[in-house]
């Protein structure tokens, strides 16, 4: 099982890299939703947004664009159901 920790890297608002990746829910040129361990989503808000790499097995994502706010938002779906 992996660890509930997570690290956010934002480089000059470009590149953003995050560790404690399970999941990437939802992903536009806008706005990308990912799932991290542990059960909480945490969402990027940007323009121009791209994946550029993410490993299930490592939990490691990277992403290129402008990037104008992060924020952490509830509880994933199996984390409910599996209280």
């Amino acid at each position: 099982m992996q660890e509930n920790k997570h690290l956010v890297e934002i480089e000059q608002r470009k590149n953003l890299t995050v560790s404690g990746v399970e999941s990437v829910i939802s992903f536009s040129e806008v706005k990308i939703t990912l799932a991290l361990y542990g059960g909480e989503k945490m969402h990027v808000i940007g323009s121009g947004l791209k994946i550029t790499g993410f490993s299930k097995s490592s939990g490691a994502f990277t992403a290129e664009g402008t990037v104008t706010g992060v924020s952490y938002g509830g509880k994933s779906f199996v984390s409910k159901i599996f209280k």
